[in-house]
């Protein structure tokens, strides 16, 4: 009863983080006037439209809602891919990154953009960094022992040196002038690029990786106890392991390509969302999504308001994520010791 009652106001106070988001900027609208061009997208009739009904329909639509779109998903599928990850690890310290999703990311982005190949290009070579970074890693700890744990963290480590490297070596060959400052603003992390076509590419696999990982909630539980009990309660452990490290690692990559490397997301969310709805990674998951995609919209509120200039979000993700984590750490540590 109680996990469904803070679910339903995650949900809630994601739907209403989002309207404030959407009257947030450096063009502050009001929430009449968002109510109005909404309303007027939806083919209703609001009445008569304002003086300035073309412009808030620009800003609305051209800009602020697919922003506050993609940062939704991206808060929502780094949250369930930590939460998944800290499952599957057994580790409370685990986040995407642990296999080299990142670092990958980083590459191939940095890669696009030495080869100039565009926006496209380098978020297609992003999400393929990702996931070649983590199949590094996999296969690397499959010449040791497919079955151990440690040696699966041990190729992670492995693939995050070798590709933090190649970004090094990309950041030292690239253009100063031109090519350079572009890999460290897209290493920042941004939701600038976030556009209508980009989010209708988003918003399906986000979905579906966040239903398909949370029916996963009570094998997780399983796996939990342990790999020989999980075995004895008919779970298939190596399967459901490498599929759900599989999964997380396509939303951990996807919403890399889009919006740059953001931390802290999907490390310190799944541990709110754990204090407010227990251990239980049915419950976790979701929560973590709806709790993901609030964090992301209020540091994205604050990139796009604290100052005249944008700053990137990643950057006030990291900051903030800290001041959360080091509020709960109180709270977790007496968790961890039981």
């Amino acid at each position: 009863m109680r996990a469904s009652v803070v679910g339903c106001l995650c949900f809630a106070g994601l739907i209403v983080v989002a309207m404030v988001s959407a009257c947030v900027g450096r063009f502050p609208l009001h929430a009449g006037q968002v109510l109005h061009a909404m309303l007027a997208a939806a083919g209703m009739n609001p009445g008569p439209p304002p003086p300035d009904a073309d412009m808030v329909h620009t800003i609305l639509f051209g800009a602020r809602l697919p922003r506050i779109g993609g940062a939704i998903c991206v808060g929502a599928s780094l949250s369930v891919a930590g939460a998944a990850y800290q499952a599957v690890f057994r580790n409370p310290l685990v986040s995407p990154g642990l296999l080299g999703v990142l670092a990958g990311a980083g590459t191939g982005a940095a890669l696009g953009i030495v080869w100039g190949a565009g926006p496209a290009g380098v978020a297609g070579l992003s999400f393929v960094g990702g996931l070649a970074a983590v199949a590094f890693g996999v296969g690397v700890a499959h010449m040791f022992d497919a079955a151990s744990m440690l040696m699966l963290v041990f190729g992670g480590l492995i693939s995050s040196a070798l590709f933090t490297a190649l970004l090094s070596l990309l950041k030292y060959v690239a253009d100063p002038q031109n090519q350079l400052p572009d890999i460290v603003f897209w290493l920042l992390g941004s939701l600038t690029q976030v556009t209508p076509r980009a989010l209708s590419v988003l918003v399906l696999p986000v979905l579906a990786g966040t239903m398909l990982l949370s029916a996963c909630g009570r094998m997780l539980d399983g796996l939990a106890m342990g790999d020989e009990e999980a075995r004895t309660l008919g779970i298939p452990v190596m399967a459901l392991r490498y599929g759900v490290i599989g999964g997380a690692t396509v939303l951990a990559a996807l919403t890399v390509s889009v919006a740059g490397m953001i931390g802290w997301v999907g490390l310190v969310v799944p541990h709110v969302a754990r204090l407010l709805v227990g251990p239980c990674n049915m419950r976790v998951l979701p929560v973590s999504a709806c709790i993901g995609a609030i964090f992301l919209l209020v540091c994205d509120d604050l990139a796009r308001s604290l100052s005249a200039e944008e700053i990137p979000v990643g950057l006030i993700a990291d900051l903030l994520g800290v001041v959360v984590f080091v509020s709960v750490l109180p709270l977790l540590r007496r968790g961890w010791r039981a």
